[in-house]
């Protein structure tokens, strides 16, 4: 087994770790806690997401109330000897894993409307969570019956920090948007519009800011510009892929010397788009890394995102069932080669139809986000209508639900649901 760099201890406050602190938010500022050599394996631990604010109890309130100023908690940073400003990050995911000697389980949560919301905040405004027993790579849930499979485990976030000029970036563009938001709800496409609704983006705040090893008055003053972590960025981010999985290699672009790597939010399983926002199997987790330079690697290569090679190991699934979707709003309006729209659509035919075999709508929705499904935008080109598709895995269910099969109906019961949206 590599070194352990990076320790955490799940039943300890982020912010009172035995060790380094992780961090949450992006800075170039912040120190790094471990430093490691090119062609060197290190193995770098992570509390869940929101570190430790969610339990295995059937308690709906804790995913309801959930303080979401203080995510994600990041293992981190890594000084990489020799990464130079234009580099690329060569990240090699060796090994990854539950912490299981410490967390043996995972949660999902539908977020409640008035706090985070999600892809279908609109269909399911009520916070509720399933808790998800983790046994190796393979996973099941009291609370979603007649499912059991292998995840495909991955860290839902990694990266690189960003240099001073590409956070101000950042945050010049999401306040414009936040701004133009503000001026007028209805010119943001895809955003669901009217009181209490979801924002369009998080802003810096020092409200929960944990800025890792820095000296508390910097820490302050550096997290009144710090970038959340909830998005995808230039620099890796919050990409939420379930294809990084063990194998897999990602080439980061680096903006600051060392590079300062990060990784969390772990994922024991996730459907493509995670579409209840915390729509994966959340959990405590390692990953085993190795790194190495491609220097100059962004002028190169002409890179300046994050590319990666996916590796190989399972689960692999061959029978799918397949739901399409397409540009025209469920309120009957056309939008033109709208592939959010489509999305959704194709989201909802596939709620709808494991609703026939007796899961709540909740249920479903906890299905899709979690199990391996794969998402496709499978036609952009055909005015007025995109095409996207949502191909859900057969085999993790532990009976058929081909169309012929709907005769399988039967009460799974449902998720822990809170009925009071605001507390």
């Amino acid at each position: 087994m590599p070194e352990v760099k990076f320790e955490v201890d799940v039943d300890s406050p982020p912010d009172d770790q035995p060790g380094a602190n992780p961090f949450n938010r992006w800075h170039p500022d912040i120190p790094a806690a471990v430093e490691t050599e090119p062609g060197e394996t290190v193995r770098l631990e992570a509390l869940d997401w929101t570190g430790g604010q969610i339990g295995d109890n059937d308690n709906p309130n804790e995913v309801r109330d959930v303080d979401l100023s203080q995510v994600h908690y990041l293992a981190g940073p890594v000084h990489v000897e020799g990464a130079e400003p234009g580099d690329l990050l060569k990240v090699e995911f060796h090994d990854m894993g539950p912490l299981n000697d410490r967390s043996e389980f995972g949660f999902t949560g539908t977020f409640s409307q008035q706090n985070g919301g999600g892809f279908l905040t609109d269909h399911f405004p009520h916070a509720a969570k399933s808790i998800w027993d983790i046994d190796g790579y393979t996973v099941s849930s009291r609370h979603v019956p007649d499912v059991r499979y292998e995840g495909k485990i991955h860290p839902g976030l990694a990266g690189c920090a960003p240099s001073q000029e590409l956070l101000r970036e950042w945050n010049e563009r999401e306040q414009e948007l936040i701004d133009k938001f503000e001026e007028d709800p209805e010119s943001i496409p895809n955003h669901p519009t009217g009181e209490s609704e979801p924002p369009v983006a998080n802003p810096p705040t020092t409200e929960g800011a944990l800025m890792g090893e820095m000296d508390p008055d910097a820490a302050e003053e550096a997290a009144r510009d710090a970038a959340r972590t909830v998005p995808p960025r230039e620099h890796g981010g919050n990409h939420d892929i379930k294809d990084l999985s063990i194998g897999s290699t990602v080439y980061f672009p680096v903006y600051v010397d060392g590079a300062k790597f990060a990784v969390g939010d772990f994922h024991a399983s996730q459907g493509d788009g995670e579409i209840t926002f915390c729509g994966a199997i959340e959990m405590a987790g390692y990953v085993d890394v190795e790194f190495d330079l491609v220097k100059d690697g962004m002028e190169k290569h002409g890179v300046d995102h994050p590319i990666f090679e996916p590796g190989h190991r399972g689960p692999h699934f061959e029978d799918y069932i397949t739901f399409c979707g397409y540009s025209v709003t469920e309120d009957g309006e056309q939008r033109y080669i709208d592939s959010h729209t489509a999305y959704r659509r194709a989201c909802l035919q596939a709620i709808d139809y494991l609703k026939k075999f007796g899961y709540t709508g909740q249920q479903a929705l906890h299905i899709l986000g979690t199990v391996p499904a794969e998402g496709r935008q499978s036609g952009v080109v055909d005015i007025p209508n995109a095409c996207s598709t949502l191909a859900v895995p057969k085999g993790v269910f532990e009976f058929d639900i081909s169309p012929e099969k709907l005769e399988n109906r039967a009460d799974r019961g449902d998720l822990v649901v809170t009925d009071d949206p605001l507390g």
